[in-house]
């Protein structure tokens, strides 16, 4: 009996992570305007991050843009990324539950305006993964399907916001519980790091995303030397203001800080 009331209890935890998106017309929007203008607004506004008056402005003058150009993706992907910045920021954990909800609506609609697009798989893919870890309930159904979601992206356009279908396939896989429970292969999470890191050396999440991987496979020199790495990177691109980069500085330094493993007592064989 207990044990089928603990079956019981895990099912009724998990949820969903996609709900019927709303119709396009539902989208808020700030005041009317050319698409390549109110694009051009948002991405000023979005450069002053972490600025939230900041990122709440961009959010809005994105889904403008996206309403005012019916076939364009671009300002779909901007409002993805302003909720899941939201998602990530915001003070308490119902509002960065909400922005995470908004978030996949943003990337469903997408989804729904151009089918198979790389940009819209990649969007809704990070939407899905802040959705997993703000609402626990979603995140076994949303982790299964972000993998595809990153795939396609990655197979589509690799180069795409700087390797990060790859990257975000990476954290994936390396992050994720392993079979039978999810898609988690630190073999595979490798091999996803390495290509993005190849293809954008310098960008300071490839690096972090490829220290992780090799963390994971056992690799302690190789991460740590990739984690400095993406910290010195990180740290150059704060000093030109880079709003992205403090984050990411912190993330290499939490890496670095991580203790080796033990050593084991049999020694090798």
């Amino acid at each position: 009996m207990r044990r089928g009331a603990l079956a019981l209890s895990a099912a009724l935890a998990c949820a969903p992570a996609l709900r019927p998106p709303p119709p396009p017309s539902a989208t808020p929007a700030a005041p009317a305007g050319d698409a390549p203008a109110l694009l051009a607004e948002a991405r000023a506004e979005w450069a002053r991050r972490p600025d939230p008056a900041a990122v709440s402005r961009a959010e809005a003058r994105f889904l403008s843009a996206a309403q005012a150009d019916p076939k364009g993706v671009e300002a779909l992907l901007g409002a993805i990324e302003a909720r899941v910045w939201r998602a990530g920021h915001e003070r308490t954990g119902s509002d960065r539950a909400a922005a995470a909800r908004a978030a996949v609506e943003a990337g469903q609609l997408c989804e729904q305006r151009a089918p198979g697009s790389p940009v819209c798989a990649f969007g809704l893919a990070l939407a899905l993964g802040v959705q997993a870890r703000e609402v626990p309930t979603t995140a076994r159904d949303g982790i299964k399907r972000m993998v595809p979601l990153l795939q396609r992206a990655a197979e589509a356009d690799p180069g795409l916001e700087e390797g990060g279908p790859l990257r975000v396939l990476a954290l994936v896989l390396v992050r994720a519980p392993g079979w039978p429970l999810g898609p988690g292969d630190p073999e595979a999470a490798l091999a996803a790091a390495r290509k993005a890191a190849a293809l954008f050396p310098d960008h300071p999440a490839n690096q972090l995303a490829l220290a992780e991987a090799r963390l994971a496979t056992g690799d302690e020199a190789g991460g740590r030397a990739a984690a400095a790495r993406g910290l010195a990177l990180a740290r150059a691109r704060a000093e030109q203001g880079d709003p992205d980069a403090p984050e990411q500085v912190k993330d290499a330094e939490k890496l670095l800080s991580r203790p080796p493993p033990p050593e084991d007592p049999a020694g090798p064989g």
